[in-house]
């Protein structure tokens, strides 16, 4: 079994064909799923999702990206985490690929974030674009160590890895290892422990070969998988079990 640690399946793309998601789930053998938030005005919508149904879990937080969004407080955050299928803060962090001038309002939304998921002990999720040092730099001095979480969609490099890793986060892969030109992104596959690592589709987006291109869906997780067993020459039941365990342990410790 596999588990999707990073999705929108909210987003309009799969709601108009949501039954087919579930279905393709079931059929590749993907128990569970983290649907993500971006912003506030979405979050209702996704917690209905979760609430309705047992194998989907949810997130709150406002995506870095999301300058005209409702602008969370911890308070706010640590109120909407209170739900039991809530079970992280995020996504959150730095994206300065996108977004270009005074980002100094980024900087403090990601701390405000942090600081919420120390309260709630809920871990992060992290989203970081051509920031990484500054990520870093936040997560150190805002005590994300404490807490945890996860490096969402990792592109960075082998020693961005290791330093996240030390700060007792996670790395998680998405469709992007599976591409023929991600090759320093697969030897950070290769290389962090099987016990750090997690898989997701971050779906609608960045669907995994033989699907790049297209529409993704959480049941493409297990390409990422496969991708990830033969980089490290290890079966695919075994780094299903360990990624499920990783989520779990990561996640749904303090809830189980």
């Amino acid at each position: 079994m596999f588990i999707d640690s990073h999705c929108h399946i909210n987003f309009p793309e799969l709601t108009a064909i949501f039954d087919e998601v579930l279905a393709n789930m079931r059929q590749n053998e993907i128990s569970h799923a983290l649907c993500v938030s971006v912003n506030l005005e979405d979050f209702p919508q996704i917690q209905l999702l979760a609430e309705k149904y047992e194998h989907i879990y949810a997130s709150v937080g406002v995506h870095p990206d999301h300058e005209s969004d409702t602008e969370p407080t911890q308070a706010l955050l640590v109120q909407l985490a209170q739900h039991p299928k809530i079970i992280a803060i995020g996504e959150t962090g730095l994206d300065y690929f996108r977004l270009k001038g005074d980002l100094e309002w980024q900087r403090a939304r990601f701390r405000t974030h942090i600081r919420a998921a120390r309260e709630c002990r809920k871990p992060l999720i992290i989203h970081t674009r051509e920031a990484a040092q500054d990520t870093l730099r936040l997560m150190a001095e805002e005590g994300a160590a404490e807490i945890g979480g996860v490096m969402h969609c990792f592109t960075e490099s082998l020693e961005v890895a290791q330093a996240a890793i030390e700060m007792n986060f996670y790395i998680s892969f998405s469709g992007i290892v599976t591409f023929k030109n991600a090759i320093l992104l697969k030897e950070v596959a290769r290389h962090i422990p099987l016990e750090r690592i997690l898989i997701e589709t971050d779906s609608p987006y960045l669907a995994p070969v033989p699907y790049r291109g297209k529409l993704n869906q959480p049941a493409y997780v297990k390409h990422v998988a496969e991708e990830i067993a033969k980089l490290r020459g290890i079966s695919l039941s075994e780094v299903g079990h360990a990624t499920t365990t990783n989520f779990r342990r990561l996640f749904l410790s303090s809830s189980m």
